[in-house]
């Protein structure tokens, strides 16, 4: 019997001290309850030669819209943050689309890609709107996703593309609402 309470106060003792690594909301502590996020603005030059053996670069219609409204459902889904309109809100989002990558990652015996990943390249500030002060800024921050071309996982490239989107989103989200 005593062999079962000490390994029960063993137990308990190690589930109270935890290893320490937590997460707590950044914007919880600061008073931020709002954000604007400004729509993505495409600076991808569509115009100059690409090297993936492609002959130029590609570019996915309206992809810009489709991060802002991705990063924006986010923000609604994580709910740390509510949406507001660019002069009620405590922070700013800023972002814009600088690149777009297809890197082939395995092929077949034959010397045909079998797998893919697509990643989306954005540069991207938060502001306090109230101050104008930038609180951090990155440059290339990135989204991806792999997509098979054969096989039982086949995806097409523009699947690839929503879930890097939403990849994205993700990390913003996290990078705006959570310190480590």
């Amino acid at each position: 019997m005593k062999k079962f309470r000490f390994l029960g106060l063993a137990v308990v003792l190690a589930f109270l001290a935890g290893c320490g690594y937590t997460t707590h909301a950044f914007v919880s502590k600061t008073g931020y309850k709002t954000i604007y996020i400004g729509p993505f603005v495409n600076k991808v030059d569509t115009t100059s030669e690409f090297s993936e053996g492609r002959k130029f670069k590609t570019y996915f219609p309206l992809l810009e819209n489709k991060i802002t409204n991705a990063v924006v459902d986010r923000f609604i889904f994580d709910g740390n943050l509510k949406i507001a309109k660019e002069g009620d809100a405590d922070l700013i989002l800023k972002g814009e689309l600088v690149n777009y990558s297809r890197q082939t990652l395995r092929n077949s015996t034959a010397d045909t890609p079998e797998e893919y990943r697509v990643t989306i390249f954005v540069n991207i500030s938060l502001v306090d709107a109230k101050t104008g002060k930038t609180k951090w800024e990155y440059k290339d921050f990135a989204g991806d996703a792999s997509y098979f071309t054969t096989g039982q996982f086949v995806k097409s490239e523009e699947q690839a593309v929503a879930d890097a989107t939403r990849d994205l989103a993700r990390r913003i989200v996290e990078t705006t609402v959570e310190a480590w």
